[in-house]
């Protein structure tokens, strides 16, 4: 699969709709955002399963302000609607490689019921 432009009306959407989404915020100067977009395609085709979407913050300013995006390239990942993953910085492609497999492996309903009893006692 490749990667999708992911616009502020399609974002909630996107990851409610998707079991598991990666978002890649960036800008088109941005050198390191450049470096890192290979290496995120790379990733959408080894992993169908798995949305890889983009957000340009220069065409979505709002959104990425919504987001806090305070530097780019910047890397979420959503599990069932459910953001458990978020840094800046360009990953490597093992290091991108070691994240898709935890939040595939990640267990989102069981730290859902844990957090819930936490906050119920």
């Amino acid at each position: 699969m490749t990667t999708r432009d992911l616009t502020a009306d399609q974002f909630n959407e996107t990851i409610t709709d998707n079991e598991i989404v990666l978002v890649d915020f960036w800008a088109s100067w941005c050198g390191p955002c450049r470096a890192f977009a290979p290496t995120f395609a790379a990733s959408s085709e080894k992993h169908p399963d798995v949305v890889h979407a983009k957000v340009d913050t220069e065409a979505e300013q709002q959104l990425a302000a919504a987001a806090d995006i305070r530097s780019i390239p910047t890397l979420m990942a959503f599990k069932k609607g459910k953001l458990v993953f978020n840094q800046a910085g360009a990953l490597p492609p093992a290091a991108l490689e070691d994240l898709v497999q935890k939040v595939k492996e990640f267990d989102i309903d069981a730290a859902m019921a844990q957090q819930e009893n936490a906050q119920s006692e």
